[in-house]
């Protein structure tokens, strides 16, 4: 399991919610987890590993010794509140930085592995994560969100992802798109039905 850079399509599928937690999903997740302390991020989301599901992870602390790791199976945010400006990364997108305007306040409903619910409302930093991650689950990246100025800005950067992302297609180190949606199409089979 590798953490998709852009332009991956599966960056920009629609995950489905989750209606079935087995062993290998859970595996998955402990991957998850690793997968982002060696990137030394704070949250991924599953279409960032390449798996089409409505769960992302969260440890604001970036470090597997510290923080609260938490899973979000089929999250819904709601209730936002306040504005808040800061910048921000993202795990497929490394080295890419801009700033994103998003609500301060947020309220998350989502499940953990284990079935339980998860029922609270969040602020800064821990707002700004879920709301980053959820929006994967929806096929948004941050690039999606900052200003047309900013997109401009940041516009040959991105193409120089596209042209390594075309190059890995070319020398098959990335499937094509009709292979890869086969594969996102038998696990929502497995887990979304």
């Amino acid at each position: 399991m590798q953490i998709v850079q852009y332009p991956h399509p599966t960056l920009r599928h629609k995950s489905k919610p989750v209606t079935r937690v087995d062993r290998e999903l859970k595996s998955i997740v402990r991957e998850m987890f690793e997968l982002m302390y060696d990137a030394r991020g704070i949250g991924l989301a599953a279409n960032q590993v390449d798996w089409p599901l409505q769960l992302f992870i969260v440890n604001l602390s970036a470090d597997p010794d510290d923080g609260e790791e938490l899973v979000f199976i089929n999250p819904v945010v709601s209730a936002p509140k306040g504005i808040s400006v800061a910048e921000e990364g993202c795990l497929s997108i490394v080295g890419l930085n801009a700033m994103v305007t998003r609500p301060e306040q947020v309220h998350v409903t989502a499940y953990d592995l284990a079935g339980n619910k998860f029922d609270q409302t969040v602020n800064g930093l821990f707002a700004r994560a879920v709301q980053h991650e959820n929006d994967h689950l929806q096929g948004v990246l941050f690039i999606d969100r900052v200003t047309e100025s900013a997109q401009r800005e940041i516009a040959y950067e991105l193409e120089d992802f596209r042209i390594d992302y075309s190059s890995k297609r070319d020398g098959n180190e990335i499937p094509d798109d009709a292979t890869i949606l086969k594969r996102l199409t038998e696990l929502e089979a497995r887990y979304c039905q």
